[in-house]
């Protein structure tokens, strides 16, 4: 049995198997996930499991170098926008060094999906609680 924090065996399998700049995006129950992306649906019920639960586990094993958010996220959801920024400063701090922030209006945020490796979805039920996180390498 795994020890560590992610337990879920589909999303650790999908960030072994990331490269420098491949991206995953962790949505709330809402994100539309194109067809062309591998769907990793965690939803259970409305608000279970929480989407920053689910980006505290992630961020336990992946290296990120960069994170695309909604513009809209910061004014519309603040408590989700401060807890991915405080998130952030962690582990900026614990890792040394700086994880570079892009904001996107939500319409370029869905375009940027496509792009994704995987999306995971979450059963987080307010709004724009979306994040990209960009992989970068552990040298």
């Amino acid at each position: 049995m795994k020890k560590g924090v992610l337990m879920n065996s589909e999303i650790s399998y999908v960030i072994s198997k990331l490269g420098h700049g491949d991206c995953i995006v962790i949505g709330d129950s809402g994100l539309p996930i194109p067809d062309s992306c591998k769907r990793i649906d965690l939803a259970v019920s409305k608000g279970i499991p929480g989407f920053l639960n689910v980006l505290d586990a992630v961020l336990s094993e992946q290296c990120v170098e960069e994170i695309v958010l909604a513009i809209e996220l910061k004014q519309m959801n603040p408590v989700i926008y401060q807890g991915i920024i405080s998130r952030m400063n962690e582990l900026e701090y614990r890792e040394g060094y700086k994880i570079k922030l892009i904001e996107v209006t939500h319409e370029d945020f869905k375009a940027l999906n496509k792009t994704a490796k995987a999306i995971i979805r979450t059963g987080e039920c307010t709004p724009y609680a979306n994040i990209l996180l960009k992989s970068g390498v552990v040298f």
